[in-house]
């Protein structure tokens, strides 16, 4: 069924265009995590790490080849690129602005761009309560994590270290 009049067309005939390649990055990084069993899916936790993990995926895709049968192989990329010493916030702003020149440039807008554009913005501008791991306790031992010190972190610092674990526990 073709469907004129509304956002998202791809320009080619009226067909609705189906992010299929964001919407597959979003399943890895969910079936990633549901497997590590790290936060209950229902939390914000989760839907950091899922969108963080997520946009790893989806933008280190550089060839467009993100498909079923190559997931395994690409744990060590995803592993090296969300490891703790590695620049990953300004790679993923880099990327999203070289997928979005070359989307201005042929006049094309993707889908798939505005959905992890949008995970991008919600990681960045939305802050959890934490645990403070660089807080020393007044030298005494914290029993209970919900016992200690938190701060406000912005999401992606929560989800990004998640989606590692996840990765690692796959």
């Amino acid at each position: 069924m073709l469907h004129r009049g509304h956002e998202g067309m791809d320009g080619d005939g009226g067909e609705l265009a189906v992010p299929m390649a964001w919407l597959y990055a979003e399943y890895i990084a969910d079936e990633l995590l549901r497997t590590g069993d790290l936060m209950p899916p229902t939390s914000f936790e989760f839907r950091a790490g899922r969108d963080a993990l997520a946009l790893t995926i989806f933008l280190s895709d550089t060839q467009g080849e993100l498909s079923g049968i190559r997931v395994v192989t690409q744990l060590e990329t995803w592993l090296s690129l969300t490891a703790y010493d590695q620049p990953w916030h300004a790679w993923v702003r880099d990327r999203l602005a070289e997928l979005a020149a070359e989307a201005a440039g042929s006049g094309r807008p993707t889908p798939e761009l505005g959905l992890a554009q949008d995970a991008w913005r919600w990681l960045q501008e939305t802050e959890l309560l934490a645990p403070d791991l660089n807080a020393v306790p007044g030298g005494a031992p914290v029993v209970g994590e919900d016992e200690g010190p938190k701060v406000w972190t912005p999401a992606w610092q929560l989800g990004l270290p998640l989606g590692h674990l996840a990765i690692h526990l796959f």
